[in-house]
């Protein structure tokens, strides 16, 4: 086990709060892993950068010697997690559950330890505990403290139905940490008050209570809403090296520091220096390239990382393109935008006839890739370098 304030900071490091830093610590002394649950309902089973973020969190603690569960929800996936959403969320069907957790364990253990991970599913223990147990389980808790949940409260608020059953959802995960006699709970910063459950319950169940971790949704590739798929703007573990290094690479170099902070696996110290170089006249691309090698060997291996960046390479080279080109957000009130449109808007044309022209010329290309579809639309999340001729070239961003 290392130091206690060097393990401190690298378990720190990206997170958004760490309830209460103080029993970390303490805990962190004790002579024993730590138990540290990390909860999955396997709603959506292709995992992007985004998810994991708290996967390689759960990696940094196995590498200080503690033990991490991967719990799948699959009792709790029936339910449905209501967290953040206005509207009951459809509960998933037995064979989808089974269907996306093995999926999902399949992909993790690109990042986890096996043999410091556990798996558990928590139909284990919450089908057993029955329906007197799931009537004594809700008796600890009151309808005023789920009240407090902001998206409960907005939606009694408004007038919109809550469902009975979705208050049993913060109450099942909270009993994972019971059952599971958990030292440290980690979620998102939307996951914040099942996390809290869970250390309330604890406490009337006479269990030290967990420290809670919350980390930051990672924001996608535009820089500005979190990274999702349905928003184009994510990078999929299970993409091509050569797709991953492209879309790592669009990213700006202010954001890539957020990606080095929450991705990488490098030291505290390592980081420090490379924003140093940087800050010292390194160019940010070559710095760039360090971070887009070291995720594309993680899930896949060195080569293709190699292979992928000397692609890369050759492709800026062939086309040419500005190491400095000027940056555009194109606000579209999240309803997208055609290609020519984004052409113009972008100062690339001078018209959206022009652009039209352009790209029937095969003058227009999109990340290197020529673009014929002039009907093309650009989602919000998008993000690449626009390019039209040889020597006109804009990175944007659609919001």
């Amino acid at each position: 086990m290392t130091d206690i304030q060097e393990a401190l900071g690298l378990i720190a490091r990206g997170t958004d709060e760490i309830t209460k830093l103080q029993e970390l610590e303490e805990r962190l002394g004790l002579d024993r892993p730590l138990r540290v649950k990390v909860g999955f309902d396997p709603t959506a089973p292709d995992i992007h950068l985004g998810h994991t973020v708290i996967i390689n969190k759960m990696r940094q603690f196995q590498d200080l010697g503690h033990t991490v569960i991967f719990l799948i929800g699959d009792f709790t996936g029936l339910i449905g997690d209501p967290t953040g959403k206005n509207v009951t969320r459809k509960p998933l069907t037995p064979e989808q559950v089974r269907e996306n957790a093995e999926t999902y364990a399949r992909q993790v253990f690109k990042i986890l330890d096996p043999d410091r991970t556990e798996i558990r599913f928590n139909s284990e223990w919450l089908n057993a505990l029955g329906s007197a147990g799931m009537v004594k389980l809700a008796a600890r808790y009151t309808v005023a403290r789920m009240l407090e949940r902001d998206d409960f409260e907005a939606r009694y608020r408004n007038n919109q139905p809550i469902a009975i059953h979705e208050f049993l959802y913060p109450l099942a995960q909270g009993y994972d940490s019971v059952f599971l006699e958990c030292d440290v709970e980690m979620g998102g910063t939307d996951q914040k008050f099942n996390l809290h459950v869970g250390r309330h319950l604890q406490q009337h169940y006479g269990q030290p209570p967990q420290v809670i971790i919350t980390l930051p949704l990672l924001e996608g590739l535009d820089g500005v809403q979190k990274m999702s798929k349905s928003l184009g703007n994510y990078v999929g573990i299970t993409e091509a090296p050569g797709e991953m290094f492209g879309k790592l690479m669009s990213v700006t170099d202010e954001l890539m520091w957020r990606y080095f902070d929450l991705l990488s696996f490098r030291g505290n110290d390592e980081l420090a220096k490379l924003r140093a170089d940087v800050a010292a006249g390194r160019n940010p691309r070559d710095v760039k390239f360090l971070l887009c090698e070291e995720i594309i060997e993680r899930f896949h291996d060195r080569a293709a990382a190699e292979a992928a960046r000397e692609e890369f390479i050759a492709r800026f080279r062939e086309g040419e393109m500005p190491e400095d080109m000027p940056e555009q957000a194109i606000d579209t009130g999240g309803e997208g935008i055609g290609i020519a449109a984004a052409l113009t808007r972008c100062g690339l044309t001078s018209s959206n006839s022009e652009a039209f022209r352009m790209i029937q010329q095969g003058g227009v290309r999109i990340d290197g890739e020529k673009i014929s579809d002039r009907r093309l639309q650009l989602a919000p999340g998008f993000s690449g370098i626009l390019q039209v001729g040889k020597r006109r070239f804009c990175k944007a961003t659609v919001l």
